[in-house]
């Protein structure tokens, strides 16, 4: 697979390795597959947690709002009901698109590149070597998950937000950031990558350090981004 090329299908179940749309080059070493935790995805990314409590103020709402207008306490538990099921439904609908997200997804890290495995129903991977990143950065939480972006150099291919969601970073439209969203493991996951970044910087710095030190020095910035070292 060509670098920064992308690939679709629709059925990953005749993939040639798990999560990547050929078999890696014997040169190439995997590091690290993963996947979103759906638990975690459906709370940061698709908000259900945001979207439960709203629900429950509003049950509370109608319930208190009929007993203010004289019901009684069957007639609040009624207007009660009939807006339980369509809270019910919108957020199990939710939470089963989250898992069916995570189940679909694949994250792979090797000594070159990230791929992403995206896609439910149409399966798109996004091949991203480390040549074309220009920085990274972890957005760790208390509980230990996190997420990490990719920031891209400016270039003619770009990805459209439309396609990495919800495994983009948000609100960056103009220029998209991938993620690796909803990890449990973030920080090791972070580490391994740092690691995997500053080692392909310095592969490249050796090869132009003479010729383009100021490339070499932004890269050295670059490759250390706001991940742990």
């Amino acid at each position: 697979m060509a670098p920064g090329a992308v690939a679709v299908s629709d059925d990953h179940d005749f993939e040639p390795a798990y999560g990547l749309p050929e078999t890696l080059p014997k040169s190439e070493r995997l590091l690290w597959q993963g996947a979103p935790d759906w638990r975690l995805l459906a709370r940061d990314a698709l908000h259900v947690r945001g979207l439960a409590i709203y629900f429950a103020v509003l049950l509370i709402w109608r319930g208190a709002n009929a007993m203010a207008g004289g019901g009684t306490v069957a007639d609040a538990l009624l207007s009660v009901a009939l807006l339980a099921p369509l809270a019910v439904l919108a957020l199990a609908t939710l939470a089963v698109l989250a898992w069916l997200m995570a189940r679909t997804t694949v994250y792979t890290i090797t000594d070159r590149r990230v791929v992403m495995r995206l896609g439910i129903v149409l399966t798109i991977t996004f091949n991203l070597p480390y040549r074309v990143v220009a920085g990274a950065s972890l957005h760790a939480r208390k509980d230990g998950s996190g997420d990490i972006a990719l920031a891209l150099e400016d270039g003619k291919d770009r990805i459209a937000y439309a396609h990495l969601w919800p495994h983009a970073r948000p609100w960056r439209v103009k220029r998209t950031e991938p993620m690796l969203r909803s990890l449990a493991d973030a920080a090791a996951v972070a580490t391994l990558l740092a690691g995997a970044l500053a080692e392909a910087a310095g592969q490249s710095r050796q090869g132009v350090a003479s010729a383009a030190t100021p490339a070499g020095e932004r890269e050295r910035g670059a490759a250390g981004g706001a991940l742990p070292a």
